[in-house]
This record gives structure tokens, sequence and C-alpha cells, in this order.
């Protein structure tokens, strides 16, 4: 005779036994006050000494073993924190608002410590906001650090747990960033945007031609600032009604460009004079110089000029192993813009109309061995090159001289 397996504890439904296992979200402030009535005897006296000012008077990052230690995973919506204590143990873990006011209230509550997080759209904010509050704040950069491909779990909980214990003992493998200043910031944002309103104009205007082909004419060939005036008239009758909104707008958005180009030259010629030094090279305009200062923000952050084409994502990346190392691409990390710009700035001075200058016989030297993407490498190696040419002229603020290397050399060898 069989025995009757049916209990009552196996007949209970699958989503209640796992709703039953599912840890209880609380509060955040119901957290907070907990943790801090548990740590007040642990932690009363190193809070009341701790100020804003010995927070942040720390310069070399070291292991975190006198204080708390934060790691928090950024989210758009929620954002997740794990906060260990003086011994490595986890005291706490849940989600926050990705809000200003959530997180200065969450932050305000605990006691002065090193708060870790990832380099991203709300780590700017989010840094000056704790760092307001005394806690020490550690931004990592992501690009640099050994990757999750190993790992079989990943989760935002997990993310904030690695970042605080990597925090606490070893913040250098982190490799911290430093962000730029409010002020430096809003002033990009002027050049972020102009240039999100010359990307749409651009695909305005190759909307309208590849539409006008398809019906087997073409548009007359023109510049971007000029394509409303000179093509609306040579638009075919048949698709008119259905293309002129489109290079009407485009004309707006060509008005607006002008808008934000005159600004640029304002704040170049105003706020930032030290622009004048990098546009003595000819192909750097004004709006090349402006976001090359601003991505920069300090010329001293640099200790050789030579760094910068690496910060700029301007050298060829690297995976030797061995015996074997491959030719590859550049690395292209840093900022896109600027690269683009300085590549951008390349190309004129290999053009047609650049001048005679130690750059262009560079780029025209490289061209000549030939190859496949011979220009391209060329012109790739010219933006690094000046790259640091421009970080030598904010530097040192000498005239620049377009055949400085070949003048010196000609000395040399009347020397000889």
């Amino acid at each position: 005779m069989k025995k009757n397996t049916n209990s009552p504890t196996k007949k209970e439904p699958r989503a209640k036994r796992a709703k039953a296992q599912r840890p209880v979200q609380r509060e955040p402030k119901a957290v907070l006050a907990e943790l801090v009535e548990k740590l007040r005897g642990k932690l009363g006296v190193k809070a009341t000494s701790a100020s804003p000012a010995e927070a942040g008077a720390r310069t070399e990052l070291g292991p975190n073993l006198d204080r708390l230690t934060v790691g928090v995973d950024l989210g758009d919506q929620w954002s997740h924190y794990c906060i260990l204590g003086l011994h490595g143990e986890t005291l706490s873990e849940g989600q926050l608002q990705t809000r200003e006011a959530e997180v200065a209230e969450f932050f305000q509550a605990l006691p002065p410590g090193r708060v870790v997080m990832e380099v991203g759209t709300h780590s700017a904010w989010m840094q000056e906001i704790i760092a307001g509050e005394g806690h020490e704040v550690v931004v990592a950069n992501p690009r640099l650090m050994e990757g999750s491909k190993r790992r079989k779990r990943k989760n935002d909980r997990i993310d904030a747990k690695k970042l605080a214990r990597l925090g606490r003992v070893d913040p250098q493998s982190l490799h911290p960033i430093r962000h730029r200043s409010r002020e430096v910031r809003q002033d990009l944002v002027v050049l972020r945007a102009r240039e999100a309103l010359v990307a749409a104009r651009t695909e305005l205007i190759n909307a309208t031609r590849g539409l006008v082909k398809s019906m087997g004419t073409r548009l007359p060939k023109c510049s971007s600032p000029s394509f409303e005036q000179k093509v609306k008239d040579a638009i075919p009758e048949k698709v008119r009604e259905a293309l002129l909104p489109l290079v009407q707008l485009a004309g707006a958005l060509s008005d607006c460009i002008r808008s934000y180009d005159q600004k640029i030259e304002e704040l170049g010629s105003e706020k930032y004079g030290h622009t004048k030094l990098l546009r003595q090279v000819k192909g750097v305009g004004p709006i090349t110089a402006l976001a090359y200062v601003l991505t920069l923000e300090n010329p001293e952050h640099f200790a050789k000029s030579r760094e910068v084409g690496p910060y700029l994502g301007l050298v060829p990346k690297q995976e030797d192993s061995g015996e074997s190392q491959p030719q590859l691409g550049i690395s292209k990390t840093g900022d896109t813009m600027v690269r683009k710009l300085l590549v951008g700035s390349a190309h004129y001075i290999l053009g047609p109309f650049g001048p005679d200058t130690d750059l262009r016989r560079y780029g025209l030297r490289l061209c000549e061995r030939g190859g496949k993407n011979a220009k391209k490498r060329a012109a790739v190696a010219v933006a690094r090159k000046l790259a640091v040419l421009l970080h030598r002229l904010w530097v040192s603020g000498e005239v620049y001289e377009p055949l400085g290397y070949a003048s010196s050399r000609a000395i040399v060898q009347q020397a000889a």
C-alpha cells in the first residue's frame, strides 16, 4: 500500500512559497534609521570628528578600513546600494531613487565614509551632492576595470557589492576619474546641442536627396547651410508637396546652428580667451578650439603633451600575446566629439587648401607609403599630432611656427 505523500506543505502553491522567499522591500529611511542606531556606538566618535574638509583632504586613495564603504550601482530611475562596515561585513542593501532630494537625504543620514560608483549620466551631479554631505566619492572607470565576461551572475545588487568591496580594499583597481566642473559641463552643453542639430540636418538632407533619386532625378550639389535656397526650386513637382517640409526644416536648423556658432564665438573670445593660442594652427576653428579646451579643462592634468593622444582615443589598441602582435585600429576612448573635430581639422590640413606646415608634410609622407586606407591612417596620425601640438601651445603660450621643425633641421644641416 503506497503512502499518501500529498502533505499540506507540498500542496502549497509555488507562487506563495516563492513570494515568501523574496526579500521584503523596506523604505530607505527605515533602513538608515536602524543602521545608524546600530552603529551609534562604533562610529559615534568618528562621525563627530570627521568634517567635509577632512573628508575631501584625502588625496591618495588607500584602503578604507576606518569608515563605512558604500557601493552604488547607478540606474536611471533606481540605484542599488550596498553598505559595508569596518570589518567588511554587509550592513545593508537596498534601492534608492535616482533623484537629487532622495540622494541628499539618504547620504545625509550616514556618517562620513567612502562612496564608490561607476561613471555615467548621473555620476557627475551625484558626486557633487554626496561630496557636499562630507563623504569621499570615488568614480570608477568601467572601461579600464576587468569586465564581467566570466561572471555567470550579474545584476545591479551584485555590481553594487562588488564596487563596495573594491573601493574598500583596492580603490586603485577602479581607475578613478575626475569629473569636470559644473561650469565647464554647462558650456559643453552648447557644443553638444549644436552637434545634435548638425546630425539632424544631415539626416534630413540625406533623406531628401535619396527620395529624389528614387524618382529618377538628382538635386544640385551645394553646402548644407545653403541647402534650402538652392534645392527648393529643384524638387520635382510630383514629390514637392511631400519633400518641401523636409527642406524647410533643414533651413530652420541651419538658422539655429548659426545662432549656436555665434554663442561659441562669444564663449571663445570672452570667457575662454586662451582658445586664440590654439587657433593659430590653420584648420583649427572656434568650435574645435573650444571643444578641446572644455574637454581637457586643465592642461596640468597631463604630465606630458603626448598623453593627450591616448586620452582622446587616437592611438592604436593593443592585444599582444607572446609573438602575436596584431595591428589594430585606434582605441576610440575619450570624447567622440573632440576626436571627430580633430580628424576633420586633419583632413583640412591634408587637403588641397591646407597650408604648408610640418603637420602637412608628415601626413603626406604617410600617404606616400601607399597601402589600404593610407589617407585615412594619415589623417588619424595627423589628428594625434595635432592634439599634442595644441596642448603644447596651450601650456607654453608660444607663437606657433608652421615650419619650425623644417627650419631647425635646416639650421642643423648647415652647421654640420
